[in-house]
């Protein structure tokens, strides 16, 4: 599923942190290899990010399919990662490239695994849209929220 809402142009800023880029404001990390303690650093990062952004429970939305893509990025590629949430004219868009070319797989979710299963059945839930992006080495997960949405 791919749409083209939002530029891909690379914004003029190599350190980590928010930035404003040719769509908007942008934050951006460096997520290092299969360091889980990173979830809640750019869960906490990304809620200051978006603290003047879109209607009430967006931004917690938000905050919730990030942690669901930045998890699977470190645990199921053993690699590290890259954060990019970019404030754009028409919303939201966070993007978890890793440097593993496997693909995600959107499964059912069994009742008996626990937790385990269903963090892209959420993100296919709950963003407006989402897809995977190949890259020359490895890809990258997105989704877009709207701002506006209730």
């Amino acid at each position: 599923m791919t749409r083209g809402t939002f530029s891909t142009e690379a914004v003029e800023e190599a350190s980590e942190g928010a930035t404003v880029g040719p769509d908007g404001a942008q934050l951006r990390r460096r997520l290092g290899k299969a360091d889980l303690r990173a979830v809640p650093e750019v869960r906490k990062a990304l809620r200051e990010h978006l603290r003047h952004w879109g209607k009430p429970g967006r931004a917690e939305t938000a905050e919730l399919l990030t942690s669901e893509l930045v998890t699977n990025a470190l645990i199921h590629t053993d690699d590290a990662a890259v954060l990019t949430a970019t404030i754009g004219p028409r919303g939201l868009r966070v993007e978890v490239r890793d440097f593993v070319g496997r693909r995600p797989r959107l499964c059912v979710p069994n009742a008996d695994d626990g937790t385990h299963g269903r963090g892209l059945v959420l993100v296919q839930s709950l963003a407006d849209a989402w897809g995977v992006r190949s890259h020359g080495v490895g890809k990258a997960v997105w989704f877009e929220l709207n701002g506006d949405a209730a």
